[in-house]
């Protein structure tokens, strides 16, 4: 099969197939080599000029799903961070875990007085030597990337906050400023947040230690990953403010409160297991 065509984005854009980026996608599921290459055998005997990237996702989902459940719940990852909407809240809390698991102690939704006027916080971090402001932006629409008015309008709250926080309270200064989300950031929008200093944690953003980055890293996976689980069971999690399989793991009384069977209830904890725990995952590929 020739390589040389292009695939439609799910933003309507063209792009060149790359063979690379899908041997990537698949080897960060935890597949090995072997179950990477038939996989990725199939999709290319299946191929056609302009398939959208979202029916290469599909299908190989499916396939990683064929061979365990646990692969296609880590390749499913970009989706299930999308499925913590449509609010945005569950987003805030996963953000929220996700810092409280690097080592920050978090309050989520917290009211802050600035010098001009009250503020809503998403997430306030704190760790030996400061306290860190968090703005969570979501996004359901995969299309949607946050533009430059997201950091220009946390930039100016942050400084009101600052402003009254380190001259009039008696507490570790406030010296960071984070805008974290689920999609990715425009040119402007990084341009501005260097010059301002800002943080900016984006699904690719910044190289290496963006947000799918530190969730792979820390194994912290959220509950919408499972293929296991239903769409209701999702929600009542969601709606209980468990975000993470680890949440899960330590809160089991949860799936006894959904009348779930004994025999799927281990099936469901055996896959978070999986996803917390990498070298559970490699061990399971020697």
């Amino acid at each position: 099969m020739n390589e040389q065509f292009e695939v439609i984005k799910s933003t309507g854009e063209k792009a060149p197939f790359s063979l690379n980026k899908l041997k990537a996608s698949l080897k960060k599921s935890g597949a090995n080599d072997q179950v990477v290459e038939h996989i990725v055998q199939i999709i290319k005997n299946e191929l056609y000029p302009e398939i959208t990237t979202e029916e290469i996702h599909n299908r190989a989902f499916a396939l990683l799903k064929r061979e365990r459940s646990v692969f296609a719940s880590k390749y499913k990852l970009k989706k299930a961070i999308y499925e913590l909407g449509p609010t945005g809240f569950p987003f805030e809390r996963f953000v929220g875990q996700l810092l409280k698991y690097s080592g920050y102690t978090v309050e989520v939704g917290q009211t802050v007085q600035g010098f001009c006027v009250k503020h809503e916080i998403d997430v306030l971090a704190e760790n030996s030597d400061r306290f860190i402001l968090v703005e969570c932006k979501f996004h359901g629409d995969k299309t949607k990337k946050c533009n430059v008015k997201d950091p220009l309008y946390l930039h100016s709250r942050y400084n009101d906050v600052q402003k009254r926080w380190n001259g009039t309270h008696g507490k570790k200064p406030l010296k960071e400023v984070w805008l974290v989300t689920n999609t990715r950031f425009t040119a402007d929008a990084l341009q501005y947040g260097k010059c301002a200093g800002l943080f900016l944690l984006g699904w690719n953003h910044p190289k290496n230690d963006a947000l799918k980055d530190r969730i792979d890293r820390l194994g912290l996976y959220p509950i919408t990953v499972s293929t296991l689980l239903t769409k209701r069971e999702k929600e009542f999690l969601l709606s209980r403010d468990v975000v993470l399989c680890r949440q899960l793991l330590g809160d089991r009384f949860f799936l006894d409160h959904l009348g779930i069977s004994d025999t799927r209830k281990k099936r469901i904890l055996d896959e978070m297991n999986m996803l917390c725990t990498h070298n559970d995952l490699e061990n399971a590929n020697d």
